[in-house]
């Protein structure tokens, strides 16, 4: 056993005399390796990390949404809706919400105005998302005037400004008083625009549900899961648009690899047969080949994935931050959480490590299993 390590060694040494006499190529080779996977591997990262955050802000949210729907589109839901729906069992708690958009032309962003639940406002007292603070240069104590459903302006004193924890969804968030979002909105009372209902055991809200849509055929019912999964496939989707426009990249790099790969110079020609005719076997040429494209792919991964983490935790992303993220007007400053996953890690070392490592092995075998003489010439 002892022999066979100091055996791998010996060859191990032997590939790295190899690739310094040829190292402005390797480096070359290296820079180009290097930076593919740190591509790769940034978006992989800050997609994660936001998939992660989303996950945990939408912890607490509830478990079912209840919206009425007329003539194909969300509509506002009576009050009585929470009266019909009775006690359905595993349903701890049912109340209604209210929320709208609204648009601020100053800045031409949609806001997301809702009702503070938790929070006990004055009738002209707001909370604000750190987004708008930003964009509006605002902060506690100051004025925000917004112009109403019925075309006049109203004005909001700033209470404070919501945790720059839940940035990532309260960005451009504003949260009043129920009375004073009723009469900016025109909205009656015992009207909502959905009903939030909160399940106790997990397992049973598929069940209740089913059963909404039985007492309520007008409506339509959301689960937090079809939340996730709606968060997920958004990101995948955005992924996806940063992969194919650095496809052009991948292709040359992959064009460039292969040929370095599969095709020997001359001089790694006349150098195996040198090997061959003092005494190598072909396994023994092989297995140092195999060290040499093993050394030069495992330490881009390795260059690559540290440059991605260092770009993703401790720079915010920044080249794949807007794409990613998705906000047009009001940005959230948010600092991705470090989170590796390890199928996600295991492929991208799979895809980017075996193929040209594997790849540098059937010129070598080619040139190893002729003759030294005729190679050498």
């Amino acid at each position: 056993m002892l022999q066979a390590i100091e055996r791998q060694r010996y060859f191990i040494d032997y590939s790295l005399s190899s690739l310094a006499r040829r190292r402005g190529k390797n480096l070359g080779l290296l820079t180009v390796y290097s930076l593919i996977v740190f591509l790769l591997a940034s978006v992989m990262l800050f997609t994660q990390s936001l998939r992660q955050e989303a996950a945990a802000i939408l912890k607490e949210a509830p478990e079912i949404l209840v919206q009425r729907i007329a003539a194909g589109r969300q509509d506002l839901i009576p009050a009585a809706y929470l009266e019909r729906m009775g006690s359905l069992r595993g349903v701890s708690e049912k109340r209604g919400r209210l929320w709208g958009y609204h648009f601020d032309p100053a800045i031409k962003a949609n806001y997301t105005l809702m009702t503070a639940d938790q929070h006990q406002l004055p009738p002209d007292g707001i909370l604000i998302g750190a987004g708008i603070a930003r964009a509006r240069g605002l902060g506690a104590g100051d004025f925000l005037s917004l112009r109403g459903n019925d075309g006049k302006p109203a004005a909001f004193r700033v209470e404070g400004i919501l945790p720059a924890e839940t940035e990532l969804i309260s960005s451009d968030l504003i949260l009043m008083a129920e009375p004073s979002l009723r009469a900016f909105f025109g909205i009656p009372d015992g009207l909502y625009t959905d009903l939030i209902l909160k399940v106790s055991n997990p397992r049973e809200v598929r069940k209740v549900a089913e059963k909404l849509t039985l007492l309520l055929p007008d409506t339509r019912p959301i689960l937090r899961e079809e939340i996730l999964r709606t968060y997920d496939a958004i990101f995948n989707w955005r992924e996806g648009v940063v992969f194919v426009l650095l496809m052009g990249a991948l292709l040359a790099f992959v064009i460039f690899a292969w040929d370095k790969a599969s095709g020997l110079s001359a001089e790694e020609r006349q150098e195996i047969g040198i090997l061959k005719a003092i005494g190598w076997e072909t396994g023994d040429v092989i297995r140092m080949k195999f060290w040499e494209g093993g050394l030069i792919s495992l330490s881009a991964f390795l260059l690559g994935y540290l440059l991605a983490y260092l770009h993703v935790f401790f720079a915010d992303g920044f080249l794949f931050e807007p794409v990613l993220k998705g906000w047009a007007t009001l940005y959230p400053a948010f600092r991705p959480r470090p989170v590796v996953d390890g199928l996600q890690l295991a492929t991208l070392f799979f895809f980017s490590v075996f193929p040209y490592t594997l790849a540098t092995l059937v010129p070598v075998w080619r040139a190893a299993i002729t003759d030294p003489d005729s190679v050498m010439r």
